[in-house]
C-alpha cells in the first residue's frame, strides 16, 4: 500500500474526568500536571480535567453526559439559563481545544475513561483515522499484562458526541473493570501505560520514524441491546445472564443465555453472530443498554510517516 502522510504532531492533549465518577483519568492527569508533564521532547502537552464540577461530586455527570454534547449543533447553539452546565462545559473546551474541524484544534486529542465491564484496554476511534489506529497498534504491542482492543465508531456517518471528536485525530482510551468512584493500582498502571506508549508513539513519528503498516483487527458497532422490560412500567425484569457477565468480545451466537429474569427464566439471544461489549455497564442502565454489539473485522492499515514540508 502506498504511504500516508501526516503533519507532526506538536500540540497533544489528554484529558480526564469527562465523567467525574471514573477516576482512573482523574488521578492520572493530577499525577501528570503535579509532575508538571508539559513538554515531552517535541510535544507540548496539555492535561485538563474535563469535568471538574462533576469530579468534585464524584458522579458522571451533575446535569447532561459532557461526553454527549459535542455535536457541531449543540457546540453553535446559544446559551440561556436554562443550559445544562455540562453543555455550557463542552462549548468551553471546544474553545480551547478546538474548535472542532477547524486547524487551530489539537493534533491529538486523548480522553480517559474507565467501565465497569470487563474490558480490559480499549481504544475507541473512528475508522478512517490512520494515525489514530497506528497509535493503537504500537500500543497492543507492547502492552501484554490485559487484552487490548479496538473498538470503531464509523461516525464519519454523522457528527460525533464524544470530546475526543474535538481534535484533529482523537480517540477515547477505555480501561476496565473499575467500579465508578473507584481507583483500582491495576487499572490505572494499565492507563498510565498506555498513555505513556501514546506519547512514545509521537515522539517516534515526528522523529521521522516511519511506520509500517499491516493487518489490524478491530471491533465495528453494530447496535445496542436493551435489558428485558415491563410493558406497562418500563422497570427491567431480568439481570444479565452469568455466562454472558465478564465475557466482554466474545462470540455471542443465536441461543446463548444473555439475561436471567427475575423469575428465574434463561432468555436466549436471537440474532446474527456478534461480540457483546459493555456488557452490564453500570452506566449505561440509564441508557437502556445491556450490552451493545460489534461485528470483528480486519483494516489493512496503510504505512505512515511525517509529512515533510
Amino acid at each position: 500500500m502506498a504511504y500516508v502522510s501526516f503533519r507532526s504532531l506538536l500540540r497533544i492533549a489528554i484529558c480526564g474526568g469527562t465523567h467525574g465518577n471514573e477516576l482512573s483519568g482523574v488521578y492520572l492527569v493530577r499525577e501528570m500536571q503535579k509532575q508538571k508533564v508539559n513538554k515531552v521532547g517535541s510535544i507540548s502537552v496539555t492535561t485538563m480535567i474535563s469535568n471538574p464540577r462533576a469530579v468534585d461530586v464524584c458522579r458522571r455527570y451533575t446535569e447532561k453526559d459532557l461526553n454527549r454534547c459535542f455535536t457541531k449543533a449543540l457546540l453553535s447553539s446559544p446559551v440561556t439559563d436554562s443550559t445544562p452546565h455540562e453543555l455550557i462545559r463542552a462549548q468551553e473546551l471546544n474553545t480551547q481545544l478546538g474548535p472542532k474541524g477547524s486547524q487551530e484544534a489539537f493534533d491529538v486529542l486523548c480522553d480517559l475513561h474507565n467501565t465497569t465491564a470487563n474490558m480490559g484496554l480499549c481504544f475507541i476511534f473512528d475508522s478512517c483515522d490512520w494515525l489514530t489506529v497506528h497509535i493503537y497498534k504500537y500500543v497492543k504491542n507492547k502492552i501484554t499484562s490485559v487484552p487490548v482492543r479496538a473498538i470503531q465508531i464509523n461516525t464519519m456517518i454523522r457528527d460525533s458526541v464524544s470530546l475526543w471528536s474535538v481534535g484533529k485525530h482523537g480517540f477515547t482510551i477505555e480501561v476496565g473493570p473499575q467500579p465508578h468512584g473507584v481507583l483500582r493500582a491495576d487499572i490505572f498502571t494499565v492507563m498510565k501505560k498506555a498513555v505513556d506508549l501514546m506519547l512514545e508513539w509521537i515522539q517516534k513519528f515526528n522523529s521521522g520514524c516511519t511506520f509500517e503498516g499491516g493487518e489490524v483487527e478491530v471491533y465495528t458497532k453494530v447496535k445496542n441491546v436493551d435489558y428485558p422490560r415491563d410493558p406497562a412500567t418500563q422497570e427491567i425484569t431480568a439481570a444479565v445472564h452469568p455466562q454472558l457477565q465478564d465475557n466482554d468480545f466474545g462470540l455471542l451466537q443465536p441461543g446463548d443465555p444473555i439475561f436471567l429474569s427475575f423469575l428465574g427464566e434463561t432468555m436466549k439471544y436471537e440474532g446474527e453472530t456478534l461480540h457483546p461489549f459493555f456488557v452490564n455497564e453500570g452506566a449505561y442502565y440509564e441508557k437502556k443498554t445491556a450490552f451493545q454489539l460489534a461485528r470483528k473485522t480486519v483494516l489493512t492499515v496503510p504505512p505512515i510517516s511525517v509529512k515533510i514540508d
